[in-house]
């Protein structure tokens, strides 16, 4: 099995205000943007952070050859129970995603 992280260019996480966050796959190429479209669905990343597959958006970007999540953040930033206050630290756990 390979991890998402090595097929891919970049993926990052951040802010996208202070009550979700987007995370971006940056696949590099048309080739291997499709066999990740084909691979990563929508359910999976959901059951990655522990949500249902309605609060995530799914933008597939082909001309950029990125796929883009959105979601709701856990607390809004800055609250005191935010544990990272960019969003900069969700990209990991998908890195990590093993594919078949």
């Amino acid at each position: 099995m390979t991890m998402l992280g090595d097929k891919v260019t970049k993926i990052r996480s951040k802010n996208a205000g202070p009550f979700w966050v987007t995370i971006d796959i940056f696949c590099g190429d048309p080739e291997r943007f499709d066999w990740l479209c084909q691979r990563l669905t929508t359910e999976a990343v959901a059951n990655l952070y522990r949500l249902a597959p309605d609060q995530i958006k799914r933008f597939d970007i082909a001309n950029l050859n990125v796929i883009k999540f959105s979601f709701p953040r856990p607390v809004p930033q800055g609250a005191p129970l935010d544990r990272d206050q960019h969003g900069a630290q969700y990209s990991v756990l998908l890195e990590e995603l093993r594919l078949a």
